[in-house]
């Protein structure tokens, strides 16, 4: 096989690339959980290189795009890119699409539920929130489904039509107090918050989101149909990557018009970020799949054959339980080099942890999904 060509891959075969950047997308999910990127924030690193990483590692306070912003697109857009392979599976082996339908209405429910139920398990009582990415891909996973037998150009024309309502919404909203579109909690989507849930997120958060943000995991829908495609690998790469810098010039050029900010996804956001992770998939295509450096790989790729499990033991505690476990040793081992780096090396430790535990389940073959 030369270079420039490629296997089809097909609905029952496994993307490496796509196991490596979801791998890669939930190990520095997981990694916030750890507490790692909030040391790498303290006032003692500020104008070190470190200080930069964790600046970079912590979003944006509003008009602006930091690395860690793109971690919540990233993650939609993958599910996008799995469902023509995991979906297409069901159909090759004669599934309808009633049933294919009542099996993605029961998986989006699922999300929402976890996605519930995690706001509740924090401040251990029964609270209404829906601003975390699960509830939010609840809603796109759903959308992105019925969306996904539609010729490409009438998906593309979806998602524009979602970032054009959005920012139609925001901008022509006339509800005083909620009719300035770009300043924190005093926008539409702070207003549906209100309606909905009688509250606002600290962070400035809104459950709208999950409109515009649709366009993520429908862009992800496309990609995955092009790497399923009889193309070859150049033609695949060209059609990922000539979207995507179309999508970062387009993006950061409406910045001025439309601020770019990831709390409200504003459609400035949505376009550049959908830019990166069409970019990032492009190289990742084009490295594991295509050079077929994939052996160094697997160590992300074991990450992300349970996403779905070690998100939820991160963000319900169980970095708590690893660092009670790991800190006496560490800050034994380090705590001489001073306090901070005790704790950075403890959040080190955590994070390995997280990984033996997808490692053991690997090795096990348990892979819990929905």
């Amino acid at each position: 096989m030369e270079k420039s060509e490629a296997k089809v891959v097909t609905a029952g075969d496994r993307l490496v690339s796509l196991d490596f950047f979801r791998g890669v997308t939930m190990f520095m999910l997981v990694g916030e959980a750890t507490g790692l990127y909030a040391l790498l924030r303290s006032p003692s690193l500020h104008g070190t290189l470190l200080g930069a990483i964790g600046w970079q590692l912590e979003h944006h306070e509003w008009n602006g795009l930091h690395c860690w912003d793109l971690v919540q697109p990233f993650f939609m857009f993958i599910v996008g890119v799995a469902m023509p392979f995991s979906i297409g599976k069901r159909w090759q082996r004669g599934d309808s699409w009633n049933k294919t339908f009542h099996h993605v209405l029961t998986r989006s429910a699922l999300l929402l539920f976890f996605g519930w139920a995690l706001y509740c398990i924090g401040p251990g009582h029964l609270t209404f929130e829906l601003w975390n990415v699960l509830a939010q891909l609840s809603f796109t996973y759903l959308v992105a489904f019925l969306m996904m037998r539609k010729p490409a150009p009438v998906q593309i024309g979806f998602t524009l039509a979602l970032l054009i309502a959005t920012e139609l919404l925001y901008r022509l909203w006339p509800v005083p107090g909620f009719n300035q579109p770009f300043v924190p909690d005093h926008g539409f989507g702070a207003w549906v918050d209100l309606a909905i849930m009688r509250k606002l997120s600290d962070g400035h958060w809104v459950a709208f989101n999950a409109i515009p943000t649709t366009a993520h995991t429908m862009w992800g829908v496309l990609a995955g149909q092009v790497l399923m495609s009889s193309r070859t690998a150049w033609q695949k790469i060209r059609l990922l990557v000539i979207p995507g810098a179309i999508g970062l010039v387009v993006g950061y050029s409406l910045d001025p018009v439309t601020p770019i900010i990831k709390r409200i996804c504003t459609s400035s956001f949505v376009i550049v970020s959908g830019g990166w992770g069409l970019v990032a998939l492009a190289f990742c295509y084009w490295l594991i799949d295509v050079k077929g450096i994939k052996r160094w790989s697997v160590f992300f790729n074991i990450v992300g054959m349970n996403p779905l499990f070690i998100y939820l033991f991160a963000e319900t505690s169980g970095t708590d339980w690893f660092h009670r476990i790991a800190k006496p040793f560490t800050m034994g081992l380090f705590g001489w080099a001073g306090q901070l780096t005790g704790e950075i090396a403890t959040s080190i430790v955590v994070w390995g942890m997280l990984w033996l535990l997808c490692f053991w389940l690997y090795k096990k073959r348990i892979f819990i999904r929905l």
